[in-house]
């Protein structure tokens, strides 16, 4: 009794992470492709710590993942989500990925 508990409190805080409207806009755009976390800044028009905050704790959960480029930091889906996981994400709308006008962005 006490795993299942368990399992159903790690439920609960997964689905609480994913119930926050900016992490979702997050995994909409991410699962278009890769991104760097100023193109999420630019698309979302949130403080670079607040976007940095939401990742961390979607990178923390086993959702995205992260790979370090110089200074700059791309995040990513990762391919290895359960599938209850994988059927909020297809449910989620396509987003439209503008381009990106910072010069300084991603170099």
């Amino acid at each position: 009794m006490i795993g299942t508990n368990a399992r159903v409190s790690e439920l609960a805080a997964l689905l609480k992470l994913l119930g926050d409207q900016t992490r979702l806009t997050l995994l909409s755009y991410l699962k278009q492709r890769e991104l760097c976390v100023c193109e999420l800044v630019d698309v979302l028009n949130v403080s670079q710590p607040a976007i940095s905050q939401h990742l961390k704790k979607l990178r923390l959960a086993g959702i995205v993942q992260e790979r370090k480029q110089g200074t700059w930091v791309y995040y990513s889906l990762n391919q290895q989500l359960p599938d209850y996981v994988s059927v909020i994400l297809k449910a989620l709308p396509d987003q439209q990925l503008p381009s990106c006008d910072n010069p300084k962005c991603c170099e």
